[in-house]
């Protein structure tokens, strides 16, 4: 039996806590550059190249002695060469990795072929790996390279709340502990259901397409590919789009007959979600409490009905959810039914709001608009990111909040794009509404068309549906609709009654 030397175990058991680290971490960081033999905190570039190249020489000293081989070493050893070899195989393999991952973007849900995966495989039985648990390697590489992919791509920005959110993305989809995860539970995920919480617009979308676009999913080593396609591994219904009669449908799914308009048998959403994929189930708070139950029973028993079928049908995907609700609001049985809340919660990821992230770090805004002007052009452009920045400091200003987030950012800098400019509505904010209510109700002079008016457009800027609104005040949704309408004409055409002590005045308008 070989044994390592006291230098190669303290080499090796850098890379062992590197590949263990968050690579969105300090930690990570830290380990990259103490493998590379750097002074802490050295950055600039090439300092990683330096790290894989130093992995790699150890390698193959190893390799050239005739020493690597996992089964020639105790298990302490085992454990750090292990990590070392897939360390080094997963970085010389990640081109081939960031080109399958941008082709099956492009392809849709076939899964393409992956003539690299053979090879990879061969090099890891060649070190001593069997060839299922190489095969189990391989695909868990493509699973890290796919994480960092959406992760880092799709979720920009240099400030404190981004790296946290960018940690906690990646801590959901491997754990805390990448030890862990690899030996109970990288087939077990379906078990923890996520909460994104954060304002409309603020990204919790994109936050939950990189979970589900980045699980496990097994090599097919005689198709040369991987069994699926990450694509059809994300599955995204926004439930306030959906009156509550047809809410379950979409979720379950319905038998022919099942009800006036079943011509056909349809297959809902967890029918179609891949058991290597997750559900993004969006403003969750907008469900009521009959179908919260019936979601309840899905994800505890992981099993569900379609409309009018008494078979039951397995489901074995994650469940995501998100709300813009405040999370005190969650608990307590305001939105959520409390069992189905702590459901929920295995896990909860705060998306910061775009002005949270400006006033950690204003250089972020350039950043974010460069990201949008090259998805909007097809290529990086300076020039552009330029122009904008300088209109959006001019307009709508620096200090601007960005009520709605990035997805209001998107749209300004393709206003600016077109006309030059932007100037953001005006819009009165729901707290000066509620103070105006609250001054007529103690003055006494509120009529009752002009206080449920008042209301209900209260709720619906907090809540942002229809459905909300009826909801909570007890209304079937046209009611509820005429308050919404009645009071934007009062309020928003007239935002100057703000101000005004008396909301009487409202009704000589």
């Amino acid at each position: 039996m070989n044994h390592l030397s006291s230098s190669e175990r303290c080499f090796f058991q850098l890379v062992h806590e590197a590949v263990y680290a968050n690579p969105f971490s300090d930690l990570r960081r830290q380990k990259d550059n103490e493998i590379a033999g750097l002074f802490p905190g050295t950055s600039g570039d090439g300092e990683f190249e330096t790290t894989l190249a130093r992995v790699h020489q150890h390698i193959d000293r190893l390799e050239r002695q005739g020493r690597a081989s996992i089964n020639q070493y105790d298990p302490n050893d085992q454990e750090l060469l292990t990590s070392s070899f897939l360390f080094d195989l997963f970085h010389r393999y990640t081109d081939h990795f960031d080109r399958l991952i941008l082709d099956q973007l492009q392809a849709g849900e076939q899964s393409l072929p992956a003539p690299f995966v053979s090879k990879a495989i061969d090099e890891l039985c060649g070190w001593g790996f069997d060839r299922p648990m190489a095969r189990r390697y391989v695909a868990m590489c493509y699973q890290l390279r796919r994480a960092f992919f959406f992760i880092d791509k799709n979720l920009k920005g240099r400030s404190d709340s981004m790296r946290r959110l960018r940690e906690d993305l990646w801590n959901n989809v491997f754990t805390h502990n990448m030890g862990l995860y690899h030996r109970f539970l990288w087939s077990r995920m379906e078990d923890f259901s996520t909460m994104l919480l954060g304002e409309t617009g603020s990204g919790k979308g994109t936050a939950a397409m990189a979970i589900g676009r980045s699980g496990f999913i097994p090599v097919d080593e005689k198709k040369g590919c991987f069994t699926e396609s990450f694509t059809r591994c994300f599955i995204a219904l926004n439930l306030s789009q959906f009156p509550e009669t047809l809410i379950e449908s979409e979720l379950f799914g319905h038998r022919k007959g099942a009800f006036t308009g079943a011509v056909d048998d349809y297959e809902g959403l967890f029918d179609r979600c891949s058991p290597h994929g997750a559900i993004f189930l969006d403003e969750i708070g907008e469900v009521g409490e009959p179908i919260q139950i019936k979601l309840l029973q899905v994800i505890q028993d992981r099993f569900f009905k379609r409309v009018g079928d008494h078979r039951p049908r397995p489901f074995r995907g994650r469940v995501i959810a998100a709300t813009n609700r405040p999370a005190e609001q969650l608990i307590g049985g305001q939105t959520l039914r409390e069992d189905f809340y702590y459901r929920l919660c295995s896990d909860i990821i705060i998306v910061p709001p775009l002005r949270q992230r400006l006033g950690e770090d204003a250089a972020e805004l350039e950043d974010l608009i460069a990201v949008v002007i090259e998805r909007i052009v097809g290529e990086p452009s300076s020039e552009l990111v330029a122009l904008v920045n300088k209109q959006i400091s001019r307009t709508p200003g620096s200090d601007y909040p960005w009520p709605g987030n990035v997805r209001e950012l998107e749209q300004c800098v393709r206003r600016i794009l077109l006309k030059q400019s932007y100037s953001p509505l005006a819009t009165q904010p729901a707290k000066d509404l509620l103070s105006t209510l609250k001054n007529g109700l103690e003055s006494q002079t509120l009529d009752l068309k002009t206080l449920v008016a008042g209301y209900c457009y209260c709720l619906y800027q907090s809540h942002g549906t229809i459905e909300a609104v009826a909801r909570m005040a007890g209304l079937d949704r046209r009611t509820a609709k005429k308050h919404i309408d009645t009071g934007r004409q009062l309020f928003s055409a007239h935002p100057e009654m703000a101000n005004l002590p008396d909301i009487g005045v409202a009704r000589k308008i």
